[in-house]
């Protein structure tokens, strides 16, 4: 179990990073789906909301690990 929480929240951690390096025009809500290391396979999702210079990005990355298991990133980024 603890490995697919750490790789979830890598995945989650990197889209983070590749919003960060998009335009800031751009950032907008989508999802796909990653293949781990551990064999899992994980749906990411995030959601942009933008409140003035703010945008709100939370990204949900779920799995099934003898479960339905997921976990969700927030960040603000500022224009």
């Amino acid at each position: 179990f603890g490995s697919h929480t750490t790789e979830a929240a890598t995945f989650a951690q990197d889209k983070l990073e590749e919003l960060r390096a998009v335009r800031w025009d751009q950032i907008a809500s989508s999802n796909d789906q990653k293949s781990g290391s551990t064999g899992i396979a994980y749906s990411r999702n995030w959601n942009v909301n933008q409140n003035g210079s703010l945008k709100t990005i939370t990204i949900s990355v779920n799995w099934n690990d003898q479960g339905n298991r997921s976990m969700s990133l927030v960040s603000v980024l500022s224009q």
